[in-house]
């Protein structure tokens, strides 16, 4: 049972991973738990995100109030932006119980920018609970490998 969940879990990020690449965030919106959390944190190794600098600490109002900035042109730098592909591999299972599942994941966003591909590597960790009517999302860690280099404008949601 735990293998289907696994393979269920996986399912889900590659669908919220292909949602963010077609700009469907609306959709996005509607995958999360109203009390998950969005993290991009500064320092890849932080754990206590709520006392420390974050390039995202988004809770229920700060996505719906992102996703606004992205759809309706309030982002200046998403002008330039021409899109992202999002390719997640190396899931491992973190922990499973009977209300969640954890996994943590490899991603690689390719964005183009002006004609310049520009590539994002990050370690991502997600806290999926399980509701009657499947997994929804309550916690995305995206640990950035190059956060403590200058980061490029992002238009997009990591």
């Amino acid at each position: 049972m735990a293998d289907n969940m696994f393979q269920q879990a996986i399912d889900f990020i590659n669908q919220e991973a292909d949602l963010l690449d077609h700009k469907a965030y609306s959709e996005w919106l509607g995958l999360w738990e109203r009390d998950g959390k969005y993290v991009v944190p500064v320092d890849i190794h932080e754990t206590d995100f709520a006392n420390t600098l974050n390039f995202a600490y988004d809770d229920h109002a700060m996505r719906e109030m992102r996703v606004a900035r992205l759809q309706n042109g309030e982002s200046v730098s998403s002008v330039a932006q021409e899109g992202t592909v999002r390719s997640m591999s190396r899931f491992r299972l973190l922990d499973e119980d009977d209300q969640a599942i954890r996994l943590r994941c490899a991603m690689f966003l390719s964005e183009v920018r002006l004609a310049k591909p520009l590539l994002y590597p990050a370690n991502v960790e997600y806290r999926l609970t399980k509701t009657s009517k499947g997994l929804r999302l309550h916690t995305k860690v995206v640990r950035l490998l190059n956060a403590g280099h200058h980061l490029n404008t992002v238009a997009f949601i990591f």
